[in-house]
Parts: C-alpha cells; sequence; structure tokens
C-alpha cells in the first residue's frame, strides 16, 4: 500500500487563499471548541513523500533534535514513555507502509524550503482570528506529522492553538471539552503545566463525549489549547500539517503550577480565574519558586519547563 501519487504542482497553481472556515463559527469558537475547516494544500509538492524524505535527511543533519519518531503498536491511553523504536528514522520513514511508525517534523519552518509556506499559512490564521492577535502570540511554528496506516496518535493535550490539516491518507480524530472536568480533572491540568506532559490520563468510559471528525485531504480541525484528543489512522498512510502558535499570557498556567504544588502541602486550590487576586498572588509566588522546579521535554516540545515559563511572557 503506498500513499496515492499527485503530479508535483508549483506554488502558483495553488489559489492566493489557503484556508477557509466558516466566519461566524470561527469566531465563536476560536480557541473555545473544535470546529472543522477546509484547505487547499492537498497537492502542495512539498507535503509529497520523496520531498519529506529529502526533508528528514536535511533536518537529522542540521536540526536531529526536530525530527522525533517512534514505532510499535499503540493504544490511544497509552503514554509516550512508553513507546519504542526499532530501526532508524530514515529506514522507518522508507518502510512507512510496515513499520508502524509516527514522525513528527518540529519546527518545518526552520527549513528555507518551507519557510514560505509557514509564512503565508500562519498569515492566513492570523488574518482569519483577527483582533490584534499578533500581540498575543508568543510562538509560531509549523509540524508535519508522517504516520504508518492504522497508527494510532495518544491521547493527549497540548500548549498551543492548533490547525490540523489532512494532506494525505485519512484518519479519525477524536476531541474532547477541555471543561470537562471528569475528562481533564483540574489535578491533571495542574501536573501537565507542572512537571508533566503525560499527566492527562485517557477514560475509554467517557469517549462518546468526544466529538469525532473524519480527516480527509482538504479538511481539517481547528483544536484549542488543552483540549484533549486522540487519532487513528485509516488503513492508509497519513500527512499531516498541524499550524499552530502560543500565546504569551502566562498566568493560566503559572497559576495551574502554583496549585500543584499547593495541593502537594495538602491544599485544595481553586482553579484558575476564580479570583484575579489569587491568581496573581499565586503567579508572584511561584515566580519565586521557579528556578527550582524540574525540568522534563515531551515528543511535541523540546523546550524544558523552565525555558518555556520564560518564553510565554516574552514575544
Amino acid at each position: 500500500m503506498e500513499m496515492s501519487t499527485v503530479p508535483a504542482v508549483h506554488d502558483a497553481t495553488l489559489p492566493d487563499k489557503w484556508i477557509e472556515a466558516n466566519s461566524s463559527v470561527f469566531r465563536e469558537n476560536f480557541d473555545r471548541m473544535s470546529f472543522e475547516v477546509s484547505h487547499h494544500l492537498a497537492l502542495h509538492p512539498l507535503f509529497q513523500l520523496p520531498q519529506l524524505m529529502e526533508l528528514a535527511e536535511r533536518t537529522l543533519k542540521t536540526r536531529p533534535s526536530d525530527l522525533y519518531y517512534d514505532m510499535g503498536n499503540v493504544a490511544p491511553g497509552q503514554k509516550w514513555k512508553d513507546t519504542g523504536r526499532v530501526f532508524s528514522p530514515l529506514k522507518a520513514l522508507r518502510q512507512l507502509e510496515d513499520s508502524s511508525a509516527w514522525f513528527i517534523f518540529r519546527s518545518t519552518q526552520r527549513d528555507p524550503a518551507y519557510t514560505e509556506l509557514y509564512r503565508h499559512a500562519i498569515a492566513e490564521i492570523k488574518d482569519m482570528v483577527g483582533g490584534g492577535i499578533e500581540s498575543k502570540i508568543s510562538r509560531e511554528d509549523i509540524i508535519i506529522f508522517v504516520t504508518s496506516p492504522k497508527r494510532v496518535t495518544a491521547y493527549h493535550i497540548d500548549r498551543e492553538c492548533n490547525f490540523i490539516l489532512q494532506i494525505h491518507g485519512k484518519k479519525d480524530l477524536h476531541v474532547f471539552d477541555r471543561e470537562d472536568r471528569q475528562v481533564l480533572p483540574e489535578e491533571e491540568l495542574e501536573r501537565y503545566w507542572s512537571v508533566d506532559h503525560n499527566a492527562p490520563n485517557y477514560r475509554p468510559e467517557l469517549q462518546n463525549r468526544a466529538r469525532s471528525y473524519k480527516l480527509v485531504p482538504g479538511n481539517g480541525v481547528h483544536v484549542p489549547v488543552n483540549c484533549p484528543h486522540w487519532l487513528q489512522n485509516d488503513d492508509n498512510i497519513s500527512v499531516t500539517l498541524s499550524v499552530n502558535f502560543q500565546f504569551i499570557d502566562s498566568m493560566r498556567a503559572d497559576v495551574y503550577r502554583a496549585n500543584h504544588y499547593l495541593r502537594r502541602l495538602g491544599i485544595n486550590p481553586s482553579p484558575p480565574g476564580r479570583s484575579s487576586l489569587r491568581d496573581r498572588a499565586k503567579v508572584m509566588a511561584f515566580s519565586i519558586a521557579n528556578a527550582l522546579t524540574p525540568l522534563r521535554t515531551d515528543p511535541l516540545s523540546t523546550e524544558p519547563l523552565s525555558q518555556a515559563r520564560r518564553s510565554e511572557g516574552r514575544k
């Protein structure tokens, strides 16, 4: 089984506008709830497997930490630390049909061949958001995911505001409401922002609370910050583009971090947003202890927590 070959096309054959969304749905749900979008990037030549193999080779030579991969059968509730590798990334990519692999090409805009694609895509999203969003963003990124047939991407949450655009193949995306505390308890959010990107736990008995989308070439889904989600690839090779950014506002994250340590002291802290006075006091107290907090990373971010905290407040 091979990914269907698509004739190479020049960027000029693409329409001026790449990403489409219902404007009223966008305004109402942006960074609140998931919703579907459409796009015109499925024929873009930079997403063909030969070009992605070249990208992998260049990335391994110049930015090896920006190419993550793992292999094997994965269940929705499995943790990143429980995945493994059998052979080299280039071999796994060449044998994608049978390697049960999942690849993440992080910060693809750092590769000169993809820089203009990044600029165009991120500019369109900023234009759709409007409202001075530029001043609220601390970090922008495009990530390419390449996935073997039937492979699962485990349940997780992200610190980024995501637009997941399907390029090749089909897969199912299941997105949960981040405000549902049975799905995502406060304690798991606190641990996520403090010490453990593996903190959110999949609860199969609550799967019916997810909003499910069939991703096909030409459509995509907006996934807000911290909305739990997982994916099941169809019996095909899949290529997916994530256009995403992180917000500057660090107060909510730092309140979660402060609450994590308060809970360890036996205190039952109030969630962020209940009292602006308490939130500010927690942030101030947390900033004093910040340097003592353990570091950690996850497959979707190479940035240690202490560095991430510093970058949240800086553009």
